[in-house]
């Protein structure tokens, strides 16, 4: 395998035919499928059996991306507008000043009290379920903790498709199979998670707002729909990312319900900072029990300066989300109507993304570029899902809106009907 004989997707010997045919133990051949797995060179699809994975989990899907060259408008990245974060010198400043009085000392709690209430009230408030809150180091550190203290190699995680492309690197870097959850502008559709489950997924990984890259929100009757799914398969474990929190006008409609194994996770990346680094979440106590005993067992836990800080930001009124999430929500709604105004489907419901779907997305990518802009290309976020581009409004102003929606519309058609520049024009 190593010497590259085995092509990506090759079908591999049942072990007991394998260590027949080296003269070796079974147990060793078993040994040696699971290092593979873990290190996630191979997959394993039950009865099916196991083959050689199509792509190294190593290779991460932010190598699938476009350079803009100098005059390129880049709306590719997914970052905030850096002009509605907040000032961060003063709740540093405030939360140093606080730790010289007080030092963190080893074997001290690892959550602020001040971040536990405040999280608390804030779950309270938006209807989640009761439950211990821990802290971890941005979304997608909570998330591997999670998926690591409850499945093992070769279980089947649903994710939804297209979706974040972080989270599809790290599925099979965990030695975990991705089973891909179609998703429509109010999130993961039903009948897709429920097939999911049926073929066995442990776990179901859902964004309840701002979904990355479409911008679906889960409504009220979605979540319904969706508890009913989960509530025939209680012994699946149920992520749900909140990313979106303080950024999207559009109320949370939690999935879980208090029982079974879950967690919601909410990051403050998108409204505060993606270098903060912070991420805070609540689920049942087995699970949180277990993600605070295992990293106790690595980094200890987050910087209670960094906890500090959090609260500062939150008790001090420096950003005030409705204004954020509408500045957010005029720049998206404004592309969306620009494009369908040219005929181009686009999809944009909340958050900072608006997914465009592409017959071609190598020619689409190609002709945006050359027109001026840089995208997203939609393969770093799909599975199985069609074609298509992603764009981040973030760093969009009103009088860039009609020359993006005109070479947009132009890349869609296959360069067909004389819209969008060159470079060179």
């Amino acid at each position: 395998m190593g010497r590259g004989e085995l092509e990506p997707g090759q079908v591999l010997p049942p072990m007991r035919e394998l260590a027949q045919e080296l003269g070796v133990n079974p147990n060793t051949v078993a040994a040696a499928y699971r290092t593979l797995r873990e290190r996630g060179v191979i997959e394993t699809a039950g009865r099916r059996g196991s083959r050689v994975r199509s792509r190294p989990a190593s290779t991460a899907r932010d190598a699938i991306r476009v350079e803009a060259p100098a005059g390129v408008r880049d709306v590719s990245l997914g970052n905030p507008d850096p002009a509605l974060l907040p000032p961060l010198a003063g709740p540093f400043a405030a939360a140093a000043a606080r730790s010289d009085r007080q030092p963190v000392m080893y074997g001290e709690a690892a959550l602020d009290p001040d971040l536990d209430k405040l999280a608390r009230a804030a779950f309270d408030a938006d209807g989640v379920p009761g439950g211990p809150i821990a802290v971890a180091s941005g979304s997608l550190d909570a998330i591997e903790r999670v998926l690591a203290a409850h499945l093992r190699p070769g279980d089947a995680v649903a994710v939804e498709d297209p979706g974040w492309g972080a989270l599809l690197d790290l599925i099979p870097a965990l030695g975990l199979r991705a089973v891909p959850v179609a998703v429509d502008d109010e999130g993961p559709e039903p009948d897709a998670v429920e097939r999911a489950l049926r073929e066995g997924a442990r776990a179901v990984i859902v964004t309840d707002r701002a979904q990355n890259p479409t911008g679906a929100a889960i409504g009220a009757s979605r979540a319904r729909a969706l508890r009913a799914v989960l509530k025939a398969h209680p012994s699946v474990l149920l992520v749900e990312d909140d990313h979106g929190h303080g950024i999207v006008d559009l109320p949370l409609h939690p999935l879980a319900t208090g029982k079974g194994s879950w967690v919601l996770v909410r990051s403050v990346a998108k409204a505060y900072g993606p270098d903060l680094r912070l991420a805070v979440l609540t689920g049942d106590e087995v699970t949180v029990d277990r993600v605070r005993g295992r990293q106790r067992l690595g980094p200890g836990w987050v910087s209670r300066i960094v906890q500090r800080v959090v609260v500062e930001l939150w008790t001090s009124g420096a950003v005030v989300p409705a204004q954020v999430a509408a500045t957010y929500a005029r720049r998206r709604d404004a592309l969306v109507v620009a494009l369908g105004r040219r005929g181009v489907e686009a999809y944009g419901r909340s958050g900072l993304n608006v997914w465009v779907p592409v017959p071609d997305e190598t020619g689409a990518v190609a002709r945006l570029l050359q027109s001026g802009w840089a995208v997203a290309p939609g393969a770093r976020f799909r599975i199985d899902a069609a074609p298509g581009v992603r764009i981040t409004v973030s760093p969009l102003v009103e009088d860039d809106l009609e020359p993006l929606a005109d070479a947009v519309a132009y890349a869609v058609s296959g360069g067909r009907g004389g819209v969008g520049r060159t470079l060179a024009t």
